[in-house]
């Protein structure tokens, strides 16, 4: 059973940065896609960043070039790095994991969900 654990998310002033960390347990397979998704008070939740085993990354427009996402050599934690916050970027932030597996006649997707933690960006 796969389990993802956030942590890093606070209170922070506009222009302030803060590094969120994901870490995975429970399984000693390669992950094939970890990354962060976002949800605002009255929003859906949206895609922040991804990052996939093999690197390739991917923003939403209203991140990039102000957040970095990393993934550490064992393939099991994720961090993003949030930099030049602003009030829009308040949110509760949930690490997401994504496992595919069975086999090549009999693929299998599995989705992971972490409980979130919240950024708040205020004065």
């Amino acid at each position: 059973q796969v389990q993802l654990v956030e942590s890093g998310g606070g209170l922070v002033q506009p222009g302030g940065s803060l590094k969120l960390s994901c870490v995975a347990s429970g399984t000693t397979v390669t992950l094939n896609r970890m990354g962060w998704y976002r949800q605002a008070p009255g929003k859906e939740r949206a895609l922040v960043a991804t990052i996939t085993a093999e690197g390739d990354i991917n923003y939403a427009d209203s991140v990039k070039g102000r957040f970095t996402i990393a993934r550490d050599g064992a393939r099991n934690t994720a961090y993003l790095q949030m930099n030049s916050l602003n009030a829009d970027d308040t949110a509760v932030y949930y690490c997401n994991a994504v496992y595919h597996g069975g086999a090549y006649e009999a693929p299998q997707r599995h989705d992971y969900w972490g409980q979130g933690t919240q950024v708040t960006v205020s004065s």
